[in-house]
């Protein structure tokens, strides 16, 4: 069968992830006042972080349009088409790749196209791709393959700390005063994702050093067999700490394997300079 890993580019991948995978990767576009930033490998997520400290105005964000998803479904020979994008309550990207996913049906209905909703972001939909990569070499069938994917991401838990609260005081994702109130008192919010995709406060902590060791607890206290899973850890512009944190988590937990990813554009204008990201 062949077959094609489509995403949008929260997807975040290493080298090796890139070349194993294959996946086609399609931009989103990221605003900082007057600057555009493509987010594609040319992206030097260092100057997007310089821009957006710089500026007092929230970033923009612009997900792939009904037509970038066309041009990818068509410009493939595979037969079997499955795509993954960014939680649908934070992005319209989902509904972009479903309206496409109809065009291009009514011309080539022998193409099998399904469209996963992440419920995440970043390494969530890296995880998805490897889960779907994992099923296909497995030899199972399209229907089979959409079903068993579709468990694994009711069942993933996300987790995330940000360095810097300045993107959701910016973005309005938390009020200017308890931002501030935050700051001051040195607090590190656990976010994490419900369960349909939208974001929550899991707990907030005093102190980094803190925070990161009560991740590492929530991770046992939230997850189940463990030893069949895969963590991934992506990281915006702080490697020393993901490493950290991953040198932490293979002490305490035995997950059948813990991968590291650099942040691109889009989950670093989210995260912001100095976040981690934790999906399994």
């Amino acid at each position: 069968m062949k077959y094609k890993i489509i995403a949008d580019s929260s997807c975040d991948l290493n080298e090796e992830l890139k070349e194993k995978l294959d996946v086609s990767l399609i931009p989103f576009k990221i605003d900082v006042d007057e600057l555009r930033f493509i987010d594609d490998e040319q992206l030097d997520t260092t100057d997007l972080i310089k821009a957006m400290k710089s500026s007092p105005n929230p970033t923009r964000t612009s997900c792939p349009s009904p037509g970038d998803f066309v041009e990818e479904y068509k410009s493939t020979e595979a037969e079997s088409i499955f795509v993954v994008t960014i939680s649908s309550p934070l992005s319209g990207t989902y509904n972009s790749a479903i309206l496409a996913k109809n065009m291009v049906e009514e011309d080539e209905p022998h193409k099998f196209i399904h469209i996963f909703d992440s419920k995440s972001a970043s390494v969530g939909e890296t995880l998805t791709a490897m889960k779907i990569h994992e099923l296909v070499e497995k030899k199972l069938g399209n229907l089979e393959i959409v079903e068993k994917v579709e468990k694994y991401i009711k069942e993933m838990k996300t987790y995330f700390i940000l360095e810097s609260l300045d993107n959701l005081i910016k973005n309005g994702r938390i009020s200017k005063t308890k931002g501030l109130l935050a700051n001051a008192l040195n607090l590190k919010p656990i976010m994490g994702a419900d369960g349909e995709g939208n974001i929550k406060l899991v707990e907030n902590v005093r102190g980094t050093k803190r925070a990161f060791r009560r991740l590492v607890e929530i991770i046992g206290e939230t997850g189940e067999k463990l030893e069949e899973k895969i963590l991934a850890i992506s990281h915006a512009n702080a490697l020393e700490r993901a490493e950290e944190l991953k040198k932490a988590i293979e002490e305490k937990y035995n997950f059948k394997e813990v991968i590291l990813v650099k942040q691109a554009g889009l989950s670093t204008a989210y995260a912001n300079d100095g976040g981690i990201i934790l999906v399994f």
